[in-house]
């Protein structure tokens, strides 16, 4: 699959794995909620979805560095700071997250395996060219910062 790596920017990846859990989500078996409202932990997880992606885009402009992950060779600096001292993917973190408030708010067994389909082909289509890519630019620098920060939490 060289060719769809770093190709399809995460937020239109999103929006279709978001699309096919949508449309499966009329498939049984469902699952109701805990007598909250329907609406709380949808809302809750999509807050703190959209909060992780504001907080990387906001340390990533911080440092003058490119948002654009389907070019991760043009990064002009390693993002050290703000969520990126916790996770090297804060913002794909975030979506993941926000996946997961759909599915939530879906209430479908199936819907479930969006975010499993994004963890994964992000894990392996997107973040792997990254790091390769800020590997080359940034050596040993990269390589320290890897050593102690995990990929996703």
């Amino acid at each position: 699959m060289p060719r769809l790596e770093a190709r399809v920017p995460p937020p239109v990846l999103l929006a279709l794995i978001a699309t096919a859990m949508w449309m499966a989500s009329s498939v049984p078996p469902h699952w109701t909620l805990l007598p909250l409202s329907p609406w709380a932990l949808p809302l809750a997880l999509f807050a703190v979805g959209l909060a992780i992606n504001a907080a990387g885009f906001r340390a990533i402009r911080k440092a003058g560095s490119t948002i654009d992950p389907t070019r991760p060779e043009s990064a002009s600096s390693l993002v050290v700071t703000g969520p990126f001292r916790i996770s090297r993917n804060p913002m794909y973190l975030g979506f993941t997250v926000m996946l997961l408030a759909w599915a939530a708010y879906l209430q479908s067994l199936w819907t479930l395996a969006g975010p499993v389909l994004f963890v994964a082909y992000v894990d392996r289509l997107q973040i792997v060219p990254e790091e390769h890519a800020l590997r080359r630019k940034f050596g040993a620098d990269f390589d320290r910062y890897a050593a102690h920060v995990r990929r996703w939490l």
